[in-house]
């Protein structure tokens, strides 16, 4: 009997733990299988879909529920207004800085370079002292020279003297004809041999000069070539320095030759051209400085004709063989209508290739406006047709515009293009016109 409830016991237990390990598979299943569930909804349906009140930002707006096609939607833009003014006729070109004059120092003589009298880099004016060679030779032959000036003009003393008394000699007939006439011929002679003294005397004194050597430009000296103590001759290559003026200082650059009847007929009508020169990335003006001359031939490999600028160069922005760029200012055109340049837009919105512009129009609704354009200045561009004064354009948003979408000017619009100097101080304008914030329309103001 005892061994009968034992064993039923037993089986009891094991029931029961059979089941309590069931019970627990079965929970543990359920979790992963929630768990499982949890993952694939939020892939398929991420949260910004599954609730209706939250917004999403879209190109030019705010739009509910997710929706970036609804045609009512307002977009977002800035504008600005279409207004009169004059724009620039700029013909831009590739430059290099070219001294007036770049002259290698050399000695004119041989000798001992006995002292070197400038420091590299130093600015120097014509006529400065710069090296000097031992002059000691030079100064001997000056002196030998001389002396046998004075030898030949005491012979010629002499053979004028023999001639004057033949002369009154030949009166009496005392002394042949023959003898006075050599007696002249003598005293010619020695009146040549006084002439070549007196070059050879020069002679000496211009190579004793050149011991002493001068800058022959104003300017900026360079490297020196040679050291104290070497002989120089005038056949040394490389000369002692080379100085190069820097003030005033052109640029030379090239332009197409459909631009040089206009610059011509300017020229010609006593205009005096602008030319402005920026560094290698285009973005620092150097200098400003005017055209001077144009070559008297087309490069035909190139097309193209070179031009010289010159610059005062006060500053020494300007450095012999710099790159720039050069904008040179053909001519202004006055009582222009004028635009933003990011205002134009290229395509068929039609089913026509042109280029157009998005028109506010009174019931903030945008209209495509096919334009003609006329001449480009930086940030601005001349219209010729297609919009007038006082017409409102978009110049930020319209890629996302279509002809008769409902805009808005919300107060806060960017301005177009702004400067971060302009941003920074309400958006005052500079250079080629600006734009003003104020009630979402940036009023255009060319230059």
């Amino acid at each position: 009997m005892v061994n009968e409830q034992e064993s039923e016991s037993s089986a009891l237990g094991r029931l029961w733990s059979l089941v309590r390990r069931r019970k627990i598979a079965v929970i543990v299943l359920a979790l992963a299988l929630g768990l499982t569930f949890l993952v694939v909804s939020h892939i398929i349906h991420p949260p910004e879909q599954r609730f209706n009140g939250r917004f999403r930002g879209g190109g030019g707006g705010f739009r509910r529920n997710g929706n970036n096609n609804n045609p009512d939607q307002a977009v977002a833009v800035s504008t600005a207004t279409v207004s009169m003014g004059d724009i620039q006729i700029r013909i831009p070109a590739l430059g290099t800085i070219t001294p007036l004059a770049t002259v290698t120092v050399r000695s004119q003589i041989s000798g001992q370079l006995q002292k070197i009298a400038f420091k590299e880099g130093q600015l120097v004016k014509q006529g400065e002292f710069l090296a000097q060679i031992d002059p000691r030779p030079y100064e001997a032959s000056l002196a030998q020279a001389q002396g046998t000036l004075r030898k030949d003009q005491s012979l010629l003393a002499d053979a004028r003297l023999d001639l004057k008394r033949f002369e009154e000699l030949i009166k009496e007939d005392s002394v042949a004809q023959q003898q006075l006439d050599t007696q002249r011929a003598l005293v010619e002679q020695y009146e040549g041999t006084i002439e070549a003294d007196q070059a050879q005397i020069k002679t000496a004194q211009l190579n004793l000069a050149y011991c002493h050597i001068t800058s022959p430009v104003t300017g900026r000296i360079g490297l020196r070539q040679v050291d104290e103590g070497n002989y120089v001759t005038p056949g040394d290559a490389n000369g002692i320095a080379v100085v190069t003026q820097l003030q005033p200082i052109t640029a030379i650059f090239a332009i197409p030759e459909d631009n040089v009847g206009p610059i011509m007929q300017r020229l010609r009508s006593g205009a005096q051209l602008r030319v402005e020169a920026y560094d290698r990335g285009n973005a620092n003006k150097l200098a400003v400085g005017k055209l001077v001359t144009v070559d008297n031939q087309i490069d035909v490999t190139t097309g193209t004709v070179k031009l010289r600028a010159q610059f005062d160069n006060q500053d020494s922005a300007l450095f012999p063989n710099q790159f720039v760029n050069i904008q040179l200012l053909q001519d202004t055109l006055r009582d222009q209508i004028l635009m933003p340049t990011a205002a134009v837009h290229r395509g068929a919105p039609n089913g026509v290739n042109s280029t157009f512009v998005y028109r506010i129009k009174d019931d903030s609704t945008a209209a495509v406006v096919p334009v003609k354009l006329g001449v480009a200045d930086g940030e601005t561009v001349g219209v010729l047709s297609g919009v007038s004064v006082g017409d409102v354009v978009v110049t930020e948003g319209g890629d996302r515009l279509r002809d008769g979408a409902q805009v808005e000017l919300p107060a806060n619009t960017p301005v177009h293009s702004a400067p971060k100097e302009a941003a920074a101080t309400g958006g005052k304008h500079r250079g080629n016109g600006g734009f003003r914030r104020g009630s979402g329309v940036n009023s255009f103001r060319p230059r």
